[in-house]
């Protein structure tokens, strides 16, 4: 499906004219029921794809502006905002615009990075709207399937925008497909927006789908996160809710823990049961530099590590990951935590200055062998992406249960264990009812889920991203860390949104 037909894109130059194909793309899906499958394989596309052609050859063409179509990517842009910003991971390129993400220090709405998540998201929310007004005028069979995925697509994108920008321009299908501009709504607003959409589509979405597609535990997942973070996002908490929808992702829909950590994290990884929503990777299909490609080569340096053993075809001297993170494993000499996944030889275990590649640990979690240890290094990764998996629920099945959302301590005690059995191999690494707490759970969190995606966010719900509650390496530009605005808790709206649209207001502080 992701190498769909691409024709949504020729019409994204100017908004008021037709799409400069042979035919509309109306009458498109009315004569090809096949396209409307590809269209939606292209709206999936947008989390993972730069665009069309081959990353770094001459035939690429971008969906949006940018240095470097790679770095224009939806999920490449994401991971740099919610883990480059963190205690998790530094960069050491530095390049235009990157040492203030990875730093957090110095935002401005001229850091192109901010632009690319905010002009990728909103392409592909106008693709989205584009796709549901279409579809719907034609009498293909599961049009309500289809609508049902868009809409879920659609709300995961406002979903993270509203995570990182708060209150935003909301576009749907009713605006139509040409340009419009418009104030941005709060994020009381989008929140509720978010909610509609999925409680809307909950029952039209199947409980088991094609591999790469949204199910129902996916549904379910993104309204356990919304509901899990509503607090920060409405002033209200709603951890009863995440408690629900997190009890259902585990015991309602058919996905369970992989027996196996690294499993999920594999070129094979779609063989994992833990998996509930993937972003696709394959060497020859998907070829992206922004999907587990970027977290593969970018975390690899044959001049320290063999890169070729973990499946890489190149190494890109980029991320380590820092002595905050490592750390919470103890010695990692001795530790029986199979989750402590770093390369240490050849690298030092301070990070005393974060452009320095041998300063900091390497993590391999991800990596482009098979669970069987077959390898057939490539450049691009077969390695898909664990947006949403299982060990997430759990672990905020158990939070949402600490904050008084209800639920049975026993049960959140034992989703707790289940994990750490399963890191350490047996019940070595459990701990007791004394032990589960707000502070264990976000040291947790970072052990099973570092480098997925989440930790800017875990860290902004337990009030410890801005301010000084909590110090990491170079947090705020200095290499033992220091207090950063509260106003760092959103990012600035990027300068060319602005330009573009009059009617948006910049967020406080910037």
């Amino acid at each position: 499906m992701i190498l769909g037909v691409v024709l949504l894109l020729s019409c994204t130059d100017d908004l008021n004219t037709e799409p400069r194909i042979e035919q509309s793309l109306n009458n498109l899906l009315i004569n090809d029921s096949e396209a409307a499958l590809g269209l939606l394989g292209r709206l999936y596309g947008g989390l993972v794809l730069h665009g069309t052609g081959v990353p770094g050859s001459g035939d690429q063409q971008s969906d949006i502006a940018g240095d470097d179509p790679g770095e224009t990517v939806w999920f490449r842009s994401m991971w740099n905002m919610q883990e480059l910003t963190t205690d998790i991971a530094k960069n050491r390129w530095g390049d235009g615009g990157l040492d203030p993400l990875t730093t957090a220090s110095g935002w401005t709405p001229t850091n192109k990075f901010f632009g690319y998540m905010y002009n990728r998201s909103y392409f592909n929310i106008a693709q989205i709207n584009n796709f549901i007004i279409d579809i719907q005028k034609t009498s293909i069979e599961n049009t309500d399937v289809m609508i049902a995925e868009a809409r879920f697509l659609r709300a995961l994108s406002y979903y993270y925008l509203m995570d990182i920008f708060g209150g935003v321009v909301l576009v749907t299908e009713a605006d139509g497909v040409t340009g419009v501009r418009k104030a941005k709504e709060t994020r009381q607003t989008i929140f509720e927006f978010i909610e509609s959409e999925l409680t809307a589509v909950e029952d039209a979405i199947p409980a088991v789908n094609e591999y790469g597609r949204a199910n129902k535990a996916s549904v379910h997942m993104l309204l356990a996160k919304l509901y899990l973070n509503a607090e920060v996002y409405t002033g209200t908490s709603q951890y009863d809710a995440a408690l629900t929808y997190s009890a259902k992702v585990i015991n309602e829909s058919p996905f369970g823990l992989d027996p196996v950590y690294q499993n999920i994290f594999t070129g094979d990884n779609y063989k994992s049961a833990e998996i509930i929503f993937p972003l696709i990777g394959d060497r020859d299909n998907v070829q992206s530099f922004g999907n587990a490609t970027y977290l593969i080569n970018g975390s690899g340096g044959d001049s320290t590590m063999p890169i070729n053993d973990f499946g890489n075809g190149d190494g890109w001297f980029g991320h380590r990951c820092t002595p905050a993170l490592y750390s919470l494993f103890g010695n990692l000499n001795s530790t029986l935590d199979q989750r402590a996944i770093f390369w240490t030889d050849g690298h030092n275990f301070e990070m005393n200055d974060y452009r320095t590649w041998e300063d900091g640990y390497p993590t391999t979690k991800f990596r482009n062998i098979f669970s069987d240890g077959t390898n057939n290094t490539t450049n691009f990764a077969d390695t898909d992406i664990p947006l949403f998996r299982v060990a997430d629920a759990y672990l905020m099945y158990a939070e949402a249960h600490l904050r008084g959302g209800g639920g049975d301590a026993a049960t959140a005690l034992g989703y707790v264990n289940a994990l750490r059995e399963r890191a350490f191999g047996g019940t070595n690494g459990n701990i007791d009812a004394s032990e589960l707490n707000l502070d264990f759970l976000i040291d947790e969190r970072a052990r099973e889920l570092y480098y997925e995606g989440h930790r800017r966010q875990d860290l902004i719900r337990f009030g410890r991203f801005t301010g000084s509650t909590y110090i990491w390496p170079w947090k705020g530009g200095v290499a033992n860390g220091t207090n950063i605005p509260s106003t760092y808790n959103l990012f600035p709206f990027p300068l060319e949104a602005l330009q573009a649209n009059p009617l948006l207001e910049q967020n406080p502080g910037y």
